[in-house]
């Protein structure tokens, strides 16, 4: 069954007035898809203010981006933009989320407590935008061997967007932080739904907070922030995954010692390794917390299983590479399982933050299933294994892609 949805105006007032418990009742199925594993198969849903995407869980809403619409552009229309939350209490209600009534609250070891409305903010500082790439820590995870718990999704929980809003560097600056101020907090307006579960509380180190790259954003792609990924307000912590960008945000707290809230410690963390990994099966002896991206690179053109006709002509291969911001250098592509790689052209550079296209052209055999796979390289020299690394809790996959073809 297809519905359309009216304007944008009219979806997002109907989405508030589904509340959080009439959500999924407001959302309808469209098909099913398998995701390229195991008991893949997820049903295709229509939230308002989205397309179809897969979905993972209702309650919270966890949707994933089908990996067809990275072929559209290297912006991720919001319409098809991932969701991922943690608490079931999410999206919050409309009483809550309302422009004229939302506050921005900044407290802590800081000589000036200030609340900001959305206005308050345009007016008082400067409005920047970064091109940045959102990524879940656990993308991709349904692909670890072995198994780990989570969210088994596939590669479609990352998209890349232009934020517009102020840096959070100049709103902590016109609260003037103290000396000993060690860490910045940072909560949204989404609750647990019962006193045991933690709220969704993440911090970043001052040095971290006050990078003028990180914003207080309340546009994406040049429209208000959908309301599935953080209407009206959401943090955007450009290199670093998405665990810290958080949504419905209202509340910060500069801190003078380190925050041991659940969400930082035992949840999102790495071993503390430069290739965050142990051997399968075993437990890490050290963790830190999950932060910047790896290298990742990703054919878009094609899929596994696509037939290359005519056979024999001339094709483009197609893909995107990105990292934790210190740029891409460049991407090498083979078509013949790994035996042999050619540099690939890299396209407009929309930022360090960015997904950076890549193009091949390429003429392949008449007989076979070629092989396709992608490295790429960042400014730093850091590339890609060849093969998998894992670790327990299934974050940060960045291994080499391959793509069987049919001809």
């Amino acid at each position: 069954m297809h519905r359309e949805l009216g304007e944008e105006g009219t979806s997002r007032r109907r989405f508030l007035k589904a509340g959080v418990a009439g959500l999924a009742a407001s959302a309808w199925a469209e098909d099913r898809v398998q995701l390229p594993f195991d008991i893949g198969e997820r049903p295709l849903v229509k939230y308002p203010q989205k397309r179809p995407l897969i979905r993972h869980t209702a309650r919270p809403p966890q949707l994933e981006t089908p990996f067809s619409v990275y072929q559209e552009s290297l912006l991720t229309p919001n319409d098809a933009f991932f969701v991922r939350y943690h608490l079931a209490g999410s999206p919050p209600p409309q009483s809550v989320l309302s422009p004229e009534t939302f506050r921005l609250q900044v407290r802590g070891t800081i000589q000036t407590p200030q609340t900001w409305s959305l206005e308050m903010l345009k007016e008082k500082f400067e409005t920047v935008e970064v091109v940045a790439v959102n990524q879940c820590s656990g993308n991709s995870r349904g692909f670890f061997q072995p198994r780990v718990p989570g969210g088994q999704s596939g590669h479609g929980n990352m998209g890349c967007a232009r934020w517009r809003g102020v840096r959070l560097a100049d709103v902590l600056k016109a609260s003037n932080v103290l000396p000993q101020s060690k860490q910045v907090l940072f909560d949204g307006l989404d609750r647990p739904l019962v006193a045991s579960i933690p709220d969704f509380v993440k911090a970043l180190d001052v040095e971290q907070a006050l990078d003028p790259d990180v914003l207080l954003a309340w546009e994406m792609n040049g429209e208000a922030l959908p309301w599935l990924n953080g209407y009206p307000l959401r943090l955007v912590v450009p290199g670093h995954y998405g665990t810290y960008w958080v949504k419905h945000l209202h509340s910060i707290q500069v801190v003078d010692a380190t925050f041991t809230g659940f969400w930082m410690n035992p949840a999102y963390r790495i071993p503390d390794d430069p290739c965050a990994h142990v051997a399968p099966g075993t437990t890490p002896k050290r963790t830190v917390p999950i932060n910047r991206f790896n290298v990742r690179s990703f054919l878009t053109s094609h899929r596994a299983g696509d037939r290359i006709q005519p056979a024999g002509q001339g094709v483009t291969l197609r893909g995107i590479a990105f990292d934790g911001g210190s740029g891409i250098r460049d991407v090498i592509v083979s078509t013949d399982g790994g035996k042999q790689w050619t540099t690939a052209q890299l396209g407009k550079d929309l930022g360090r933050y960015a997904f950076r296209e890549w193009t091949l052209d390429w003429r392949p055999p008449t007989e076979g299933s070629p092989e396709v796979l992608a490295r790429a390289t960042n400014r730093l020299g850091q590339s890609q294994p060849l093969d998998a690394l894992w670790n327990p809790a299934g974050y940060m996959r960045n291994v080499v892609e391959r793509t069987v073809l049919s001809l």
